[in-house]
């Protein structure tokens, strides 16, 4: 047998998240030999705790116009839907600095545009894509019911529900009580305000879902293996990734590690802006409310998800990185948010988390090769849409690996937009 070192189908894929396993089960389906690697046993990382939604509709970029002029406020509540620990923030400028380059509004248009892009390529991928790996029973289309808890919110959000009208998205305005509980009873009386949106879909758990990836993967003969990729080289051949347990070669790798990417990427060279949104959710037992859709908050930042493992309570933004403790503060406030929005919402038995997500300041992912060589493909920064667009990744990524034309322009994914 040829040494996998000099073979020209071999790929290494680094993270076992969503992406990774899905970008490992498209390059197999296209007769490479894939063998993923991570420092973690599959169904650890981010990807497990998400809160389950294909959000095909949530085109529009956290950089928007005026956000910044809120920034203060971030630093004074700790606990409220986007923050910013004080200690953090001196470390945090470069990439806030960005962030509000990113929101101005040619910008903000250019990202809009660019995440509908993906957007359309994920949904169109996602059915194929699980029907292929045996998992498309875990699919729900329950929709999902977006809540405004005051006037003034809903008509401050109606700009960007008239951007997704002029992108043919479906939904329906609520504007009474009635309207909203005949989507999810249980609301509290004083909501009014919200949006329907049935093109919204959820997976069973997502946790299940990545250890079905990771099955129908080994089936077909992928390997995964447990270690660290310290860093990757290019060579003439390909690329030579250090490990924890030695050095190892293959034909060409995707970097898709999550949060960790962009200290891979910077042993390449490549200097990428991400920065950590650590979100924290509570699991609560099964019986905890009668779901019948996610249910999203927007005021407070947080959904409510039902899922096979119980109904999670999540969500928010800490831009804090990947050393700070958790600060569990903001898992219990959500939990208090949710109870007074759902008065017969059962907050006890419930199991909490924090998981790092991704983030880039324009709210795109980085997808497309490295300047260190086109054998070495980073693939990361989905922020709270990893789920969501794994399915239209992997299959640009793919395209990319085998030498195909991507369904859609990647420039504005490029890894070298930020300079």
């Amino acid at each position: 047998m040829a040494n996998p070192a000099h073979r020209t189908d071999t790929l290494l894929v680094i993270g076992a998240g969503v992406i990774g396993l899905s970008i490992a089960l498209a390059a197999q389906a296209r007769g490479l030999a894939v063998t993923v690697i991570d420092r973690d046993p599959v169904g650890q990382g981010t990807s497990s705790g998400n809160a389950g939604a294909f959000a095909f509709p949530e085109i529009m970029p956290l950089a928007s116009p005026g956000i910044m002029a809120r920034a203060p406020r971030w630093l004074l509540d700790p606990t409220g839907p986007l923050a910013i620990p004080p200690a953090y923030a001196p470390r945090l400028a470069p990439w806030l600095y960005r962030f509000w380059r990113a929101s101005m509004p040619d910008r903000y248009r250019a990202s809009i545009a660019a995440q509908a892009s993906l957007m359309a390529v994920s949904e169109r991928a996602l059915e194929p894509f699980m029907a292929a790996t045996g998992t498309a029973a875990m699919l729900r289309r329950e929709g999902q019911l977006q809540v405004y808890e005051t006037e003034a919110s809903y008509r401050a959000a109606r700009p960007e529900w008239d951007e997704r009208a002029r992108r043919g998205i479906d939904f329906t305005l609520i504007t009474t009580h009635d309207g909203l509980v005949a989507h999810q009873p249980g609301l509290a009386t004083h909501l009014r305000h919200g949006a329907f949106t049935p093109g919204w879909f959820n997976i069973c758990d997502p946790r299940d879902y990545l250890l079905a990836l990771a099955g129908r993967f080994r089936e077909a003969g992928g390997a995964i293996e447990r270690t660290e990729i310290r860093a990757l080289r290019p060579t003439e051949t390909g690329v030579t990734a250090q490990t924890g347990a030695g050095t190892r070669g293959a034909a060409r790798a995707v970097i898709a590690a999550g949060a960790w990417s962009h200290l891979l990427a910077r042993t390449l060279g490549d200097r990428i802006p991400l920065e950590t949104e650590r979100g924290y959710n509570t699991t609560l037992p099964a019986d905890a409310f009668d779901l019948k859709c996610q249910v999203s908050f927007s005021c407070q930042g947080f959904v409510v998800s039902r899922l096979a493992s119980g109904v999670r309570v999540g969500g928010a933004v800490e831009l804090g990185g990947l050393d700070r403790p958790p600060n569990w503060k903001r898992a219990d406030a959500l939990l208090a948010h949710a109870r007074r929005l759902m008065p017969g919402l059962k907050t006890g038995g419930g199991t909490r988390w924090m998981g790092y997500r991704p983030s880039l300041p324009d709210t795109l992912p980085v997808i497309g090769p490295s300047r260190a060589s086109a054998r070495i493909v980073h693939a990361f920064g989905h922020g709270h849409l990893g789920l969501t667009q794994s399915a239209g990744t992997a299959a640009l990524v793919a395209d990319m690996l085998t030498g195909r034309p991507p369904e859609i322009d990647l420039a504005p994914f490029s890894p070298t937009r930020f300079g």
